[in-house]
């Protein structure tokens, strides 16, 4: 069976874990088969643990329907940045109605503990997919790219900013069906009381994150179209746009230079579908698309793309990943450098 988070027999593999370390289970204060929440959602088997929350398989006696229902483990409850973030994805979800959406289910009772409901998918997740078949042909991908492209025309048109887009949170669904999930780390105008900040206000996912979320800006729609571009590049060339030793040189690579062109990758790929990617990708928000439906409109029809010329000025990163560590170490020299001037001039400034 293929479920929530996309990975075959997820359930049985997970449930049976989980079975033979009880003792762990009862120190993070997880839920078992055969459990009732509030009266309402029985659970049926353990879909996915993170490192903060289980989602579970669920019956709900009220709709009789499957849902999945994600908890925060014991210490998730009590970190204040997780829990405002967990409320706040919840406060978006139930605000969101779209076919294209994860559909989050509104619970009327008095909740015994921080839980949050939404309806059981049947699918695959996009990096499940991405992890047996690196590479989509191009026609594929850019109907992927496209249906996304609605759903996030939905999202920004409602002040929602996902913040987050990765394959992970994309599910393609047995019906045929697309999911965009994980409102986490979203923005919402309705939800600025509920706004997280913790030690750093960079978020995000060091391969598909926006070169302004990198800087610390909250990011907006401009930044979904970023990472729905990373996406798409990563589709057509089996290959993430930066590379690098740890997610440090990514994301410096990606503040500092441009991607690899993609038909430097797959040279079977057509110009228009590379500065499709390119455009959506450019580095400074206000020269990529305008909308996600404009991205769409050429995503529908991309043979007629004007093709602007992008792939030849792009500034390579490749010399900043691969030569990092020397980077580093004349940063550091300079640093010294400078630490030591300093100490000079104070010496003789009062001697």
């Amino acid at each position: 069976m293929s479920n929530f988070d996309g990975s075959d027999n997820g359930e049985t593999e997970a449930a049976s874990a989980l079975a033979t370390r009880p003792a762990l289970g009862n120190l993070l204060n997880e839920l078992q088969a055969g459990d009732v929440l509030d009266g309402r959602f029985k659970i049926l088997g353990t879909i996915n643990r993170g490192g903060m929350a289980s989602i579970y398989k669920a019956m709900d006696r009220m709709t009789k329907r499957a849902v999945a229902v994600k908890v925060p483990l014991s210490y998730g409850e009590g970190d204040g940045g997780f829990y405002a973030r967990f409320q706040r994805e919840e406060m978006i979800g139930l605000t969101l109605d779209h076919p294209s959406v994860v559909k989050f289910v509104r619970c009327e009772v008095k909740k015994s503990r921080p839980y949050i409901v939404m309806e059981y998918l049947e699918g695959r997740t996009l990096a499940a997919l991405l992890n047996e078949r690196p590479q989509f042909p191009e026609a594929e991908a850019a109907r992927i790219a496209s249906r996304v492209c609605e759903a996030l025309e939905y999202l920004h048109r409602n002040g929602v900013v996902h913040r987050d887009l990765k394959p992970e949170n994309i599910m393609l669904c047995q019906n045929g069906s697309l999911r965009i999930m994980d409102f986490g780390i979203a923005k919402s105008a309705q939800a600025r009381r509920l706004t997280f900040g913790g030690p750093s206000s960079m978020i995000g996912t060091p391969d598909y994150i926006a070169p302004e979320q990198l800087q610390g800006k909250r990011g907006d729609s401009r930044s979904d179209i970023y990472a729905l571009g990373a996406m798409l590049y990563v589709m057509t060339t089996g290959t993430t746009p930066y590379d690098g030793d740890n997610p440090y040189v990514v994301m410096n690579a990606r503040l500092n230079g441009d991607p690899e062109a993609p038909r430097q990758t797959n040279p079977q790929l057509s110009p228009q579908i590379e500065e499709i990617i390119l455009h959506a990708m450019e580095r400074n928000p206000s020269k990529r698309y305008l909308s996600a439906m404009a991205m769409k409109a050429e995503l529908d029809d991309y043979s007629g793309v004007n093709l602007e010329g992008r792939s030849k000025r792009l500034r390579s990163s490749r010399f900043l990943s691969a030569h990092a560590p020397l980077l580093r170490k004349i940063a550091l020299f300079a640093a010294a450098q400078a630490v030591a001037l300093l100490l000079v001039w104070w010496h003789f400034r009062h001697h």
